[in-house]
């Protein structure tokens, strides 16, 4: 299937915020451009009128002009090639595609091929995650990751010794594009599902929980998280803007779990939540 790639020339100041709306369109890459950035999805997705309602809301804060073109699937990998740019992550972490060299220095060393799929660790609320991540005992444990997107946080928590992990996406193309970047890293062991929240009912408990969606999905499939998650286990979620964090909290208390930690970055959040020991 092809996509339609929308190229927004707009205010940077404005820029994360689209990117959220555009998010709950379906939208789910982006590549930040010299004045604005441009998104992606699935031609059979693209909302003309959809599109056009969410950036009027904007009128009265900030001009926005975009562009669209369709681009055929094939051809994407030289749209990426030609953006995406190695990352390093608090100080361990190096993310990068596969014709970058290794850095050196680099603690942990992922390498992303991410297609059509989001997660290459560009955006706040991944690379907000992952310094979450490092943060937590990984060793030996088993490890949820809701939303994988291109698998990016469940090869990280290979790296940091989980012992077994599954990753939910609810895209065909985009759990293709998990289990490749997982083989690629030697994570082949990692169980790619096709789903949601489903997928995961009457699942043995988990001992780490990683959802990077968006606030209302959040919301909504909490429930069917601390339902597989252990006794004092973590849940690390993101996904969400600072306003949104009392609301998040609010749900997560109603659900047993306590709060922990969060970091911020450009309005986004990550927050640590941690399960009430076994009684």
């Amino acid at each position: 299937m092809d996509f339609i790639e929308v190229t927004l020339h707009v205010n940077p100041d404005f820029a994360d915020i689209l990117t959220a709306e555009l998010g709950e369109l379906g939208y789910d890459a982006f590549v930040e451009t010299a004045d604005g950035f441009s998104a992606y999805i699935t031609q059979d997705k693209y909302n003309q009128p959809a599109l056009d309602e969410t950036l009027n809301r904007y009128d009265d804060f900030v001009q926005v002009a975009y562009t669209v073109q369709r681009i055929e699937r094939q051809n994407w990998n030289e749209e990426w090639e030609r953006n995406f740019e190695p990352l390093f992550i608090g100080d361990q972490v190096s993310v990068r595609a596969s014709f970058h060299e290794k850095p050196a220095h680099a603690k942990y060393d992922i390498v992303i091929n991410p297609k059509m799929s989001f997660g290459t660790g560009h955006h706040e609320t991944t690379t907000l995650m992952i310094e979450n991540q490092l943060t937590l005992d990984h060793q030996d444990k088993r490890v949820l990751d809701m939303g994988c997107g291109t698998g990016i946080l469940a090869i990280m928590a290979g790296e940091l010794g989980a012992s077994e992990i599954v990753a939910v996406e609810i895209e065909d193309w985009t759990v293709e594009n998990a289990r490749e970047n997982a083989e690629l890293n030697n994570y082949a062991s990692i169980d790619v599902r096709l789903g949601g929240a489903e997928t995961i009912s009457g699942e043995a408990s988990f001992d780490i929980i990683l959802a990077n969606i968006n606030r209302n999905v959040l919301l909504d499939d909490m429930p069917a998280y601390t339902a597989v998650l252990k006794p004092a286990g973590w849940l690390l979620l993101s996904g969400f803007y600072t306003e949104d964090l009392p609301i998040i909290r609010e749900r997560a208390a109603t659900l047993g779990l306590d709060f922990i930690s969060h970091r911020e970055k450009h309005n986004w959040v990550s927050a640590v939540f941690k399960a009430e020991e076994a009684k």
